[in-house]
């Protein structure tokens, strides 16, 4: 495995690892300035309204835990792509934990200080 697909891996642990702790801070550095999010029936939206919809998220105490598992992963130069089973319960307080699983499709770019970040993602979870 290159230096480059252990760094994505290790980037997809740290996003897990931190959307489980509720550190936005730490998950808003894995991705760059102009990402792309792109989830159904919704129209594509970017950093801005990421940070806030996760505030409003940790304002109710919903509790966020996820599994990740890449199924495929390439790197293309300073861009690599990747295909990752998620399943994310979602529990909201004092209701039953909701179970969303599905795939995602993401670009990843390497930033001007040779660190990936999250660019683009299609979440087909349902």
């Amino acid at each position: 495995m290159s230096d480059d697909e252990q760094a994505i891996r290790a980037l997809i642990a740290a996003w897990m690892d931190a959307s489980k702790r509720g550190d936005l801070d730490t998950v808003l550095g894995l991705m760059s300035d102009d990402v792309v999010f792109m989830v159904p029936g919704r129209e594509p939206f970017g950093k801005e309204a990421y940070a806030a919809q996760t505030r409003a998220m940790a304002q109710t105490a919903m509790q966020v835990e996820g599994e990740s598992e890449i199924a495929e992963l390439q790197v293309l130069g300073d861009w690599a792509w990747l295909r990752n089973r998620l399943r994310i319960t979602v529990t909201p307080p004092g209701k039953d934990p909701v179970l969303r699983s599905g795939y995602t499709l993401t670009l990843l770019r390497k930033n001007a200080q040779g660190r990936w970040q999250l660019t683009r993602d299609a979440n087909l979870l349902a």
